[in-house]
């Protein structure tokens, strides 16, 4: 069985990224037989078009990932835009992928009303993250919730290919963790860089502070009864304990825990997990890292060109 997953190096990493993807996948790797994690850096260009930008993120994410658990012995870990059989794949893929499939996706039309411009490039963002997909023959997919349409569209263009051509694709499966599908910002809604409500992962520790301590609350007073449901607070600190100790803390909020507490245990829950994990990125070493890099690029390349050359004598073009 083999796993992948990706992450657009767009900004700092973030807890949603962590809860959502990141430990998923560490949990992936103990049960996979392959894991391939690779870097969007092609999908960033959607969002991002500045070089300078792109390229300190690129570099940051990769440390990112390191130092959150990733073993590179036990995972591939490569660069998108290092691969050049993505956008071989993409425009192949495009030529079967029906536009009205394309016009469906929630996510671009999501994306367009954040202010997003309205470009090719993200139109086809779904076509291009099936090629990701199917170029490594992947059996399953973590996503958060919002991205499982884009597994459903990769599954839909494989049907496609496969039936037109021949039977080249294996079909994915998303893979969701219901009870982290979807980690709330500072702001209640969906945490993600697109909207500024994230707790950074490696930032300054007062940075941390400061995005827990603003968690925006209800109106309720410091000792009337809080409704851990559908208090962000709450639905964070509950990401890192048991199922015992998280329904105590529910007991806490509804007999009147103030919300100010409540932040602070946060604040004190998220550095104690977030300490090892700042200390080994600071350990890193810039020289292993891109050993790190070269080997992941080197396997990426070779399963992408075994996949390419049954696509292209497939379609006639070998």
């Amino acid at each position: 069985m083999r796993v992948l997953s990706g992450i657009q190096p767009s900004g700092s990493l973030h807890l949603g990224n962590y809860f959502g993807s990141i430990k998923p996948n560490l949990e992936w790797l103990q049960k996979s037989d392959e894991s391939f994690f690779f870097i969007a850096d092609l999908h960033a260009l959607t969002t991002m078009q500045d070089a300078a930008k792109l390229k300190k993120a690129r570099e940051d994410i990769v440390l990112d990932y390191l130092a959150c658990g990733f073993d590179p012995d036990k995972a591939v870990i490569f660069e998108q835009s290092r691969i050049p059989e993505h956008t071989e794949l993409l425009w192949i893929l495009s030529t079967v992928t029906p536009m009205g499939l394309l016009e469906r996706a929630v996510s671009y039309k999501d994306k367009v009303a954040q202010g997003i411009a309205a470009s090719a490039g993200l139109f086809t963002y779904p076509v291009l993250m099936a090629a990701d997909i199917l170029l490594y023959q992947t059996n399953v997919v973590p996503v958060g919730r919002d991205q499982k349409q884009h597994v459903e569209i990769a599954r839909d263009i494989a049907t496609k290919f496969n039936r037109t051509f021949d039977e080249v694709f294996v079909l994915p499966e998303p893979f969701i963790r219901a009870e982290v599908a979807v980690v709330p910002g500072t702001d209640g809604r969906k945490m993600s860089k697109s909207y500024g409500n994230t707790i950074p992962l490696f930032a300054e520790e007062s940075v941390i502070k400061k995005a827990i301590m603003g968690i925006q609350t209800d109106s309720k007073g410091m000792t009337d009864p809080k409704d851990p449901d559908t208090c962000p607070i709450f639905q964070m600190h509950r990401l890192f304990l048991g199922k015992k100790e998280a329904e105590e803390l529910a007991g806490e909020y509804r007999s009147g825990l103030s919300y100010a507490d409540a932040k602070k245990r946060l604040f004190e829950q998220v550095m104690e997990m977030l300490r090892p994990l700042r200390a080994r990125r600071s350990a890193l070493n810039p020289k292993e890292v891109a050993e790190v890099l070269q080997q992941g690029n080197a396997r990426a390349r070779d399963l992408a060109e075994e996949t390419m050359q049954k696509v292209r004598r497939a379609v006639g073009l070998l």
